[in-house]
């Protein structure tokens, strides 16, 4: 039986052994998919296992997209792009690091629910997925993006990739269309993101890439106050269904039962 897995730190929160293991039995493809938390030092020898083929396949979540780079022999155009990898596999002989996010985000926003052409973009957090969601808002022809970050280095660091990206201190306001969150705050129930008041108006769109909890503090607020609000779950499934693509060559099925299945947790 052929071994998947997802790793990062934490994982409690991740559904992707439920949705790739429903995928698997759906295929009738004889795998199973697993979460395993790693620490940074844990990187090489994990390599190693796919290398070794004990493992076929992973998916790589935070804190480990950046870091997983300096044990990857090829990089996809999109991880390269991105700087960051999700999806990781072995062909002939070489360990591959490939990037689903872009596409996941891209996918996630349908036009007749939401158009960011020429609009103004507010990116909070600057690692992890956040160079993701910056190319897939350079697809869909966004006028500005600027990016706050608690560290504010790392968001500078950011501007070195992406020249075309403005850098704004942590808790400022600018003007915004939509306000998307890159971080990992909001996986507790307790965390909170302080947003200046003014960023909050009818038709702001607030977008968080985290998918569970379904509602967390930064999109209650914004729901509360009549904002346009979408979680990451859209993301995440568009994702994994490439990932999925990548590693059985077979399309998954997206459908209402799928979203149903994993919302029902």
């Amino acid at each position: 039986m052929k071994k998947y897995l997802v790793i990062g730190n934490p994982l409690e929160h991740s559904l992707s052994p439920k949705i790739h293991n429903f995928w698997l039995k759906e295929n009738k493809i004889n795998a199973i998919y697993n979460k395993e938390t790693l620490l940074d030092e844990d990187l090489e020898n994990f390599i190693k296992m796919i290398r070794d083929k004990k493992i076929e396949g992973a998916n790589v979540t935070v804190p480990f997209k950046e870091k997983i780079i300096k044990f990857i022999d090829i990089l996809s155009d999109e991880a390269k792009d991105a700087n960051s990898v999700n999806t990781v596999y072995m062909s002939e002989n070489n360990i591959i690091g490939h990037n689903t996010d872009i596409a996941g985000f891209y996918l996630s926003l349908k036009p007749e629910i939401i158009n960011l052409k020429d609009k103004n973009i507010l990116i909070l957090g600057a690692g992890g997925v956040a160079p993701s969601i910056i190319l897939g808002l350079r697809m869909m022809g966004v006028k500005k993006i600027t990016v706050s970050n608690r560290t504010k280095n790392k968001a500078l660091k950011l501007k070195e990739k992406f020249s075309f990206i403005e850098v704004l201190n942590w808790g400022e306001a600018v003007k915004a269309n939509a306000i998307i969150n890159t971080t990992s705050v909001g996986l507790k129930k307790t965390d909170e993101i302080q947003l200046d008041k003014s960023l909050f108006t009818s038709d702001t769109f607030f977008y968080d890439v985290i998918y569970n909890p379904r509602e967390t503090n930064f999109i209650k607020k914004a729901k509360n106050k009549g904002c346009i609000v979408q979680n990451g779950l859209m993301m995440f499934i568009n994702q994994a269904a490439a990932s999925f693509k990548t590693w059985h060559n077979i399309m998954p099925n997206i459908d209402k039962n799928l979203i149903k299945f994993l919302q029902n947790d």
